[in-house]
């Protein structure tokens, strides 16, 4: 009997222990999807949400979001080779410079299902790039510059990475839609993402040309800085300034009045969409996959007439 007992004990904890152990490798054997940021800044905690939510719909995967050491082609490069040598079955990433990682965009896409969002890498082998319009996008900051400039003016501009695609097609779009205005987009600086950097071209700015009457923020963090300088300055509300993105400090000036407007993009629906459109691939169906690999979510106008209901809707979708 005593016997017989033991060994339905050991059973019983071989069974149990068994399933433990089953289970574990269950969780570990759920595939991962992870979301590449092309740096650390505020503007993807929208993207953040959007993970988590994609997560709560998506029991069976692992969703992640990443960002590189630092906002370079070889920190991202690396950050992916070391994603994909962990066995991650999907990416989305947003490409510091495309132009300079084809061989590497085409060699992870022969690894894992690649995707882009926000800066597309189009000459790759990506399946689909998922994120805004950016040259759509500069042409709405054209149309915020003209209102508020209806007598022409001088502007310059200020993004992270002037060779990332997103960078290059804002500043098209801008110029595009200030054709045949009296409006003119001087130069644009790059900071590489360095925010004490767009501080410090703003206010370089501000004294090497005092004819320069507008300011352009293109990318998330570029705005805050700008406004951050002019305050310093002395020049807030003097200045006409364009912005990019829903950072509070820049929502905060549209409502004031010393912000002319803001156009907004969607990061969380990247992720949301993207992370749902990655594991549907990923199960064999690619009926979501546009047949252009273009899934375009659109951006818009934010100003004074309209902050206050953007500012709502941001609220509730945390």
């Amino acid at each position: 009997m005593a016997f017989t007992y033991y060994l339905a004990a050991f059973a019983t904890v071989g069974m149990l222990f068994g399933s433990s152990a089953l289970m574990s490798a269950h969780a570990q054997s759920k595939p991962t999807i992870v979301f590449v940021a092309n740096g650390a800044s505020d503007f993807w905690k929208a993207a953040q949400a959007g993970v988590k939510k994609a997560q709560s719909e998506l029991p069976d995967y692992k969703l992640e979001l990443q960002y590189p050491d630092q906002a370079t082609v070889a920190s991202q490069n690396a950050l992916m080779d070391n994603l994909v040598s962990a066995g991650v079955k999907g990416i989305i990433v947003s490409a510091v410079d495309p132009k300079n990682s084809t061989g590497e965009f085409d060699k992870l896409a022969g690894q894992t299902a690649l995707f882009t969002t926000d800066s597309d890498a189009p000459q790759t082998k990506r399946i689909a790039y998922i994120g805004s319009s950016n040259i759509l996008a500069g042409e709405q900051a054209a149309e915020i510059a003209k209102k508020a400039m209806p007598k022409g003016g001088k502007c310059m501009g200020f993004v992270g990475l002037l060779g990332a695609d997103n960078a290059r097609e804002r500043i098209q779009g801008f110029k595009q839609g200030l054709a045949g205005t009296g409006i003119t987009l001087v130069d644009v600086r790059g900071d590489d993402i360095d925010q004490a950097r767009a501080k410090s071209n703003v206010s370089d700015t501000l004294v090497a040309d005092p004819n320069v009457t507008c300011l352009v923020g293109f990318y998330s963090y570029n705005t805050p800085q700008i406004y951050a300088a002019l305050k310093e300055g002395g020049e807030l509300g003097k200045i006409t300034v364009v912005g990019f993105d829903g950072d509070p400090v820049t929502l905060g000036g549209v409502k004031e009045g010393s912000i002319a407007g803001t156009v907004v993009q969607q990061p969380y629906e990247w992720a949301y969409q993207g992370m749902k459109m990655i594991a549907a691939y990923l199960k064999g169906d690619k009926s979501s996959i546009p047949a252009n690999g273009l899934d375009i979510i659109q951006t818009k106008i934010v100003d004074s007439s309209n902050v206050d209901a953007y500012v709502a809707e941001q609220k509730a979708m945390q």
